[in-house]
């Protein structure tokens, strides 16, 4: 089984002194971003993406999920950090790099999927697909932070959001596609379930490789707790569709491990609690 340590994107170079990057100190990019809980997030956020088919078949024909089924979601969270912690120039070479990797991500669909019949074509700069990409990374992190750290007001949640479409301009997104705010975030999150999102056999076997990875790089006791973590994160519909269990004793361990969590976070020091893209970026303002 691989160390866990090694999943963590590591520490950044220490950037320009002074540079607050796209936020700052003061944001809410930075209050909510700098949580290592949102690892919780990432399974969730995953299994979400892959619920649209055209992103399911892009990440099934463009990538090695077979020998490592959590690189994407590595490599998405260290872009993320970066984007959101780094200088300008480290802002600048983060989103370089995502736009260089999803350049060669397109093709068809080779098969009919629900609605989209074979031929279907997609590529991962679509802004439509970027911006289902985008969404569930804002969604679940606003959804973990207030299930198992804290209550996040309405007012947080929106200021996150405009932060966080500084960083759907470096994914590429225009802001034409944009909601307006973090409620209209949350209804074109419901619109995709109820409208466009369809588990089909691609997604269903990503997901196991995620939720199930091989080699393991959790302890058989935490596994289990992955999978009742991403249940508990994702919306009903979409959690049914992946068959993902939902016993009495799933959400029983879920409220358990939220109140485990949201009293042990206060407790830790910054070292375990916050990312060290935080800690660097605090360094740049000598704080």
């Amino acid at each position: 089984m691989p160390r866990l340590d090694a999943f963590f994107p590591p520490a950044p170079p220490s950037g320009q002194p002074g540079d607050p990057g796209l936020f700052g100190p003061a944001s809410a990019a930075w209050r909510i971003g700098r949580e290592r809980i949102l690892l919780a997030a990432g399974p969730a956020a995953l299994l979400l993406q892959l619920a649209h088919p055209l992103v399911a078949e892009g990440v099934r024909a463009h990538s090695n999920f077979s020998s490592d089924p959590l690189r994407r979601l590595r490599g998405t969270l260290d872009a993320v950090l970066t984007i959101t912690f780094g200088d300008q120039d480290q802002v600048r070479a983060a989103a370089r790099h995502v736009q260089r990797r999803h350049r060669p991500v397109h093709g068809t669909m080779p098969g009919a999927d629900g609605a989209l019949p074979a031929g279907t074509p997609y590529r991962a700069d679509d802004p439509d697909l970027a911006l289902w990409v985008f969404a569930t990374l804002v969604w679940t992190a606003v959804t973990v932070t207030d299930g198992f750290a804290r209550p996040v007001p309405d007012a947080e949640r929106d200021a996150y959001y405009r932060d966080m479409t500084g960083l759907a301009h470096q994914f590429g997104i225009p802001a034409r596609v944009l909601p307006e705010d973090y409620p209209g975030l949350a209804r074109y999150v419901d619109r995709q379930v109820r409208d466009v999102l369809r588990v089909g056999p691609t997604a269903s076997a990503l997901a196991r490789q995620i939720l199930a990875p091989d080699p393991p790089i959790l302890a058989p006791p935490a596994r289990a707790a992955a999978t009742v973590l991403a249940a508990g994160v994702l919306p009903q519909a979409v959690r049914d569709a992946y068959g993902l269990p939902w016993r009495h004793r799933d959400r029983t361990a879920l409220r358990a491990l939220q109140w485990a969590s949201r009293r042990t976070l206060p407790l830790l020091p910054a070292g375990p609690r916050y990312w060290p893209h935080y800690r660097v970026a605090l360094d740049r303002f000598g704080t």
